[in-house]
């Protein structure tokens, strides 16, 4: 059994740009297949476990260095409760920041019910140190290193300027090689690698009740592919190709209506800008990440939902028996009464989980 460190940013980074916005989408069943009608099942690997939520239910299932497995369950309330927040189009940004922070707390949770260690969680305030940290670091190298090296191959007359619509294409080409490089690299860690073990084996168990099985056993879900339509690796994607083309349009029009005469300034502002058009880049992307859900029909499918979960072979690996026992107990205790299928698990411990509300959590 695989120990259990408390949380730092390669895990926190991985769940931010991989697994939290996955329980957003409605599932999309082909209308050529008998489909369990979806309940909005989403879920996140973490350490050495899977949570998954339904509605207001979540629940979070952690396999513990003794080899058994714990299952907390409790109710979930949005932060963002107000109608605004839940408007079409505005909705995809509060409910990003909402399930950053129960991804990064689920984490720590499960790091130390991994570790049998319940002293070593994580207070409010170093939750949202690593919050912001993991964040922080995130935009550095997505948003502001491939500006700066942009600028380079403009000093080498490889790239226009900021203006230019050049100068946006190169940057949005080293966002997606940075990105790939960053999975590429954490997925040599043995802790991280197990943690995508678990996103397939959360993939493969939502997959299988999805499609109809009954009884949900870990051979059925075994059977089912480890890449998913709702994952948080297309909404990531859609993100990096969404802020190309906005940075393209906006970025020139903004520096139309003022740009700071000092280059230093300029690159400041436009810098700036680009971070706080993050809020309405999410915002459609999870729209869309919603929209190529539903897409019904093979080809129109494909071309909708290919590139998303082709670039899931790399944020997810084949899981074993017995991570799919984990997300099989996972799957169990979010859809509680509401199951119409039984879900085969092996014996484990359930536990009360308080705190999944905004103020305890």
């Amino acid at each position: 059994m695989h120990s259990a460190a408390r949380i730092g940013y390669p895990t926190a980074l991985f769940t931010f740009f991989a697994a939290l916005p996955a329980a957003w989408a409605n599932a999309a069943c082909d209308d050529a297949c008998d489909c369990r009608e979806s309940l909005a099942v989403g879920g996140q690997a973490v350490i050495e476990g899977i949570m998954m939520r339904n509605g207001g239910t979540v629940s979070l299932a952690v396999r513990t260095s003794k080899g058994n497995i714990v299952a907390l369950t409790g109710p979930r309330r949005s932060r963002f409760a107000s109608g605004l927040a839940r408007k079409r189009w505005l909705r995809g940004f509060p409910l990003l920041i909402d399930t950053m922070i129960d991804g990064i707390k689920a984490l720590n949770l499960s790091a130390s019910l991994a570790a049998e260690s319940e002293g070593e969680r994580l207070g409010n305030w170093q939750i949202a140190l690593t919050l912001f940290g993991a964040v922080g670091f995130a935009l550095v190298l997505f948003v502001v290193l491939p500006h700066l090296l942009t600028l380079g191959l403009n000093a080498l007359s490889l790239s226009g300027a900021v203006e230019d619509l050049s100068f946006h294409l190169w940057d949005g080409l080293l966002k997606f090689i940075l990105f790939i490089g960053y999975i590429a690299c954490i997925s040599c860690v043995p802790d991280i690698r197990r943690v995508f073990e678990y996103h397939g084996a959360e993939h493969k168990t939502i997959a299988a009740y999805e499609h109809g099985e009954n009884p949900v056993t870990a051979g059925a879900a075994a059977a089912r592919s480890r890449l998913h339509p709702r994952c948080g690796t297309t909404f990531l994607l859609i993100v990096l190709s969404l802020s190309i083309f906005m940075h393209a349009a906006l970025v020139p029009l903004f520096l139309s209506l003022w740009t700071p005469e000092s280059a230093l300034l300029k690159h400041t502002v436009v810098i700036l800008f680009k971070l706080l058009l993050m809020a309405p880049i999410s915002a459609l992307a999870y729209e869309a990440v919603r929209a190529a859900a539903g897409i019904r029909g093979f080809l129109p499918g494909l071309l909708a939902r290919g590139p998303g979960m082709l670039l899931q072979l790399l944020t997810t690996r084949e899981p074993d028996f017995l991570e799919l026992e984990v997300a099989l107990v996972a799957l169990k205790e979010a859809l509680g009464d509401t199951a119409d299928a039984a879900v085969v698990t092996p014996p484990y411990e359930r536990r009360n989980l308080r705190g999944f509300a905004p103020r305890k959590f």
